[in-house]
């Protein structure tokens, strides 16, 4: 009899389910968007009522396509999700509030106040990683300050995953590997950081669930739940992951000299390492789950794919057009136009800080930028540059990690920055190292999660093995080297050009928020 297994990614804009069976083929997926929120100057929110009713649609529309027989078969559900979110539940599992998610910047002044508080030595010894108002601490105390009668009604904050894992199972949790990316945790401890607590004037184990391993069953899917969605009441839940983490399951990452990127809206780039890092240092190696890679640098950039979105929704109208005027996918017009400005750009230099800048800048201030224009720069260069400059922001990721102790040879990429060859073949050349872009089933986020699952209920008890096995390289981009010589003279003005503007862009801030 066959064993088939659930993944879930609840994305920053769309949630993606699909059915895998034991020998990863995909039998059944869909996927449904759901809208960002935009309250008010810096502040993102997501209405999770609508993360629900789109994980119900899309399970009801897997299992339908799956059908009875093995809808009835499935062993395991995982679920991932963007990170962190604040998103606070009262003792009946009400939702107080929208969930401020990770692009939400509005909690600076309370980081500093943190800051102030803890010092930063303290903090980042305790967070194992640089501070940033994306992540949890800032967002629970802005909370906590402006509106305290909510505050006083939460009885959990939970995750993204979390919430759906309630909705499946009626059990309100997080798994340890959000808890430890959030920066509430203590790493040294595994505990909510108590010291995080005193800065905050609160008590985190109060409002946070204590953290699950990842592949700990905390539940199973409910009556109630199975009515909604189409499931099988009584399938295991486990506790889930990050996107990030299920996304480097996803890529069969299985030995140091690898790196992987998932290059989507946002990328998230990983590399091996032998032995855990500083925690001093703008990018932190944490211990790796996965045999043959002791430890392991996660590291995220705000705007990759957003870049090109971006584009589109502003100045893209024209290559909008002519996609529609020749029946072509604009992403493939895109890659097409890239390839008619010379490697370079002719001097444009794009800065992807759209949302500021996590890995390995971490500052809100950061802004997008292009550098270098001129009367004889045209929409090829532009389109160029974009590709380039995110390139540049895997480099100066690329370069930081090998500095720290990370171990890289190879990218193995996934996501929707796959898809384009253009892309793939600049950040080869980039990074003087092949691209390996995985197929369509086993570079996919859902298909970490449904490893995960099926690692907990004991269908793959040899997990790098089964990674090992499953997970397929479809195509090998070698670097470009007269790409490459270009991308060498280049790179250090993309570095030093921010560092010189940094301390402005900061002012720059400071002065637009006295104008709010």
């Amino acid at each position: 009899m066959s064993d088939y297994l659930l993944g879930i990614d609840l994305g920053t804009t769309n949630i993606k389910a699909v059915i895998f069976a034991s020998d990863g083929a995909a039998l059944a997926s869909a996927s449904a968007g759901y809208p960002l929120i935009f309250p008010g100057p810096d502040q993102v929110e997501q209405d999770p009522h609508q993360w629900w009713e789109a994980a119900v649609s899309i399970l009801r529309e897997v299992t339908g396509r799956a059908g009875p027989e093995i809808t009835r078969k499935i062993r395991g559900i995982s679920i991932s999700s963007q990170l962190p979110s604040l998103l606070p539940l009262d003792r009946d599992g009400n939702v107080l509030r929208s969930a401020m998610i990770w692009m939400d910047k509005r909690s600076w002044h309370e980081l500093d106040q943190i800051l102030d508080t803890m010092g930063r030595g303290e903090y980042v010894a305790s967070a194992g990683a640089q501070p940033d108002v994306a992540f949890l601490p800032s967002k629970i105390l802005w909370f906590k300050k402006h509106e305290p009668e909510l505050f006083a009604k939460t009885h959990r904050i939970l995750q993204a995953n979390g919430y759906l894992n309630y909705k499946l199972t009626g059990v309100m949790a997080m798994d340890i590997d959000q808890a430890a990316l959030c920066q509430c945790l203590d790493l040294h401890t595994l505990r909510w950081s108590q010291t995080m607590s005193d800065a905050m004037g609160l008590d985190l184990n109060e409002i946070l669930p204590q953290p699950s391993p990842c592949g700990a069953v905390i539940g199973h899917v409910t009556q109630a739940a199975a009515r909604e969605t189409g499931l099988a009441s009584g399938i295991p839940v486990v506790a889930g992951t990050s996107d990030a983490t299920a996304s480097m399951y996803a890529t069969g990452l299985s030995r140091l000299g690898e790196a992987a990127e998932s290059s989507g809206t946002t990328s998230l780039v990983f590399v091996g390492s032998a032995s855990p890092s500083a925690t001093d240092i703008p990018i932190v190696a944490k211990p790796c789950p996965i045999e043959g890679i002791p430890c392991f640098f996660n590291a995220p950039i705000n705007t990759s794919g957003a870049s090109l979105k971006w584009y589109l929704s502003t100045l893209g109208l024209p290559e909008e057009q002519y996609a529609r005027e020749h029946g072509l996918n604009v992403f493939d017009h895109l890659n097409q136009l890239a390839l008619e400005a010379p490697a370079g750009s002719g001097g444009l230099i794009y800065f992807p800080y759209m949302l500021g800048e996590r890995a390995p800048l971490w500052n809100s201030h950061a802004k997008g930028m292009f550098i270098g224009m001129s009367l004889d720069t045209q929409r090829k260069h532009i389109v160029r540059s974009i590709f380039e400059g995110t390139a540049f922001a895997v480099r100066h990721v690329m370069d930081t990690i090998r500095a720290a102790g990370g171990q890289a040879s190879c990218l193995r990429i996934t996501g929707g920055g796959s898809k384009s060859r253009t892309w793939c073949r600049i950040k080869a050349s980039m990074l003087h190292m092949p691209v390996c872009i995985l197929d369509e089933k086993t570079g996919d986020v859902p298909f970490g999660d449904a490893l995960i699952a099926g690692h907990a209920v004991g269908i793959y008890p040899d997990f790098s093995k089964c990674v090992r096995d499953l997970v397929q390289v479809k195509e090998v981009i070698q670097p470009v080297e007269e790409w490459a010589a270009v991308y060498d003279k280049l790179y250090p003005y993309y570095l030093e050009m921010y560092q010189h503007l940094d301390k402005d862009l900061k002012s720059l801030k400071d002065t637009m928020d006295t104008l709010k």
